[in-house]
Formats: C-alpha cells, sequence, structure tokens
C-alpha cells in the first residue's frame, strides 16, 4: 500500500522542466516547494526522491505528469478516456512499497490519438474541490494546451492544440521572428488577432502580420500581442465549435489565463479562472484518498 488512508504523504507535481512538491496533512496542503528540477533536468531519480523525503518527511509519495513518461523516472501507461479518480487509483505504477507514479489518460475518439500526463490531475481535482461543475469544459493553456470535456466528474475526451509551443516557434525562427518581441497582453491588438481568427485561415493570417509591417498598418510593438490573439483565438474558435457549454473554465495563473479568457469571451461564451495549483492538490489527495 503506498498511501494509507487519512495518513499524510507527499505529492509531486513533476513535469518537463519544472516540478512542485506538497505535503498533504488531514486532507489539506501544509507545506509546498517549487523548483526547476524537471524530469529533463534529473538523471537519478530515485536520489531526487530521497532528497525531497529529507526535506519534506519521509512519507509515501504520489507523483503525476511527465516522470510517468519514456524520459522520466518509469513509464505509467495510460488508462483510457473516459476516466475517473477511481480508474487513475486503480491503475498506479508502483515504483516501490512507498512510491507510485499516477498514469496518464488517453483517446482514440474521431481517429485522432492524444495523451496527458499531469494534467488529469488537475482536470479531476477541479471538479473533486468543486471548483468547477462535473459536466464542463477546461482549457488548461500552456505550451500544449489541453482542452477536456467532463462529464459526470470525469473525462470523457480531450484535445491537445500546441498553441504556446507554435508561438514560441514564430518568435525564434523566421520570417517573424524579428516582429515577435514585443509584450503580450488582452490589449486592442490582441483582440483584433482574436477577430482575425475567426476568418479560421490561419496561415494566410500569419503573412498578414509581415504584409502588415510592409503597408505600415500595424505597429511592430503590436505584432507579437496580434499573433499571440491570432493563434489563442484559432484554438478557441475551433474548440467552441463542438461543445455546447456557455461557460469555460481555465486552469491557469492570472496572465495566461486572462489572455483565454478575452479571446473566449470575444466568440461569446463566459469564460471562469480556476487556480491550478489547488486543482491538482485536490486531484491528488482524491487519488490518495480513493486507494484501497
Amino acid at each position: 500500500m503506498v498511501v494509507r488512508r487519512g495518513e499524510p504523504f507527499l505529492a509531486v507535481d513533476w513535469g518537463t522542466t519544472n516540478r512542485r512538491v506538497y505535503r498533504i496533512e488531514h486532507g489539506a496542503v501544509a507545506a509546498t516547494e517549487r523548483d526547476d528540477r524537471g524530469v529533463t533536468a534529473v538523471a537519478a531519480f530515485a536520489a531526487e526522491a530521497a532528497a525531497i523525503r529529507d526535506r519534506f518527511g519521509d512519507l509515501p509519495m504520489l507523483l503525476a505528469g511527465m516522470v510517468g513518461s519514456n524520459i522520466g523516472w518509469q513509464v505509467a501507461p495510460y488508462v483510457a478516456a473516459p476516466a475517473g479518480v477511481a480508474d487513475l487509483a486503480a491503475k498506479l505504477h508502483r515504483v516501490d512499497d512507498r512510491t507510485a507514479i499516477v498514469p496518464g489518460v488517453s483517446t482514440l475518439a474521431g481517429g485522432r490519438p492524444d495523451v496527458m500526463r499531469g494534467e488529469e490531475v488537475q482536470l479531476l481535482g477541479a471538479v473533486a474541490a468543486e471548483l468547477v461543475p462535473g459536466d464542463s469544459l477546461l482549457a488548461q493553456p500552456g505550451t500544449h494546451c489541453k482542452w477536456a470535456e467532463m462529464a459526470g466528474g470525469r473525462i470523457a475526451g480531450f484535445t491537445t492544440a500546441m498553441t504556446g509551443e507554435l508561438f514560441g516557434l514564430l518568435r525564434q525562427h523566421g520570417l517573424l521572428a524579428a516582429q515577435l518581441q514585443g509584450a503580450v497582453s488582452a490589449n486592442a491588438a490582441y483582440l483584433d488577432g482574436v477577430e482575425e481568427a475567426k476568418r479560421r485561415d490561419l496561415t494566410a493570417s500569419l503573412f498578414g502580420i509581415r504584409a502588415a509591417k510592409m503597408l505600415g498598418t500595424r505597429e511592430d510593438a503590436d505584432a507579437a500581442a496580434f499573433a499571440s490573439g491570432l493563434l489563442i483565438g484559432s484554438d478557441v474558435v475551433a474548440r467552441i465549435e463542438s461543445t455546447t457549454h456557455d461557460h469555460i473554465h481555465i486552469l491557469a495563473g492570472p496572465e495566461l489565463g486572462a489572455l483565454y479568457a478575452a479571446a473566449i469571451e470575444a466568440n461569446g461564451r463566459a469564460a471562469h479562472i480556476v487556480d491550478s495549483h489547488a486543482a491538482f492538490a485536490a486531484g491528488i489527495i482524491a487519488i490518495g484518498t480513493a486507494l484501497p
């Protein structure tokens, strides 16, 4: 048994580049710490786990995220959607009798394969903590934005969009890079990009950023915000076409959450920002509590 019901344990949200550790006591977060020891920065995972226990207490440990991938500690096989707390708890990958990794979730719905690792804990935690309804659409912005349809408190299906990664690549490489070094906020230029996204012609609209410079119709200082609005707007338009939900919940920090909220509201839906760290803590506690 990894975690005993009601007893303290450690939870680790272990991603590619960052890691957050939680000490859970009496069903709540007693202490937490974030660092840059993501899986790509770690070679000896057993030693890292021992170091975490040295700092937070010699307790059972539940891990989630890329630590369970093929670049992590050990591979925790995916659980197919639809998936809930009990499904994940039943399929924990045991590293040893005091350490386990939460499985990711997969889907092949509509013939398009998709996977997640770590996000599933946030999604289920948001429902468990009653931060969102059991039937809802949730967005998790980031390098790869997840859009998850929740039904009956379970992950019914989801889609991943490479929105953040595309923006980063455009900023670093290619024709538009020099123009896209400005700040991004939900300003008028950003909302212009969101509106342009409604044309559903993303690659042509991206070239329009270059053309606007040549014709003097948009300042370079506004180009990054416009491009961000165009990419996020394209993502939002595609997702809301396939949902009946009037309210969309965003698991994100305030800055990125505000960008998605502005794009969602510009497309006629209500947006609600949810604390993703609180959601993860609630999710990992729910999984730990569900263990037999």
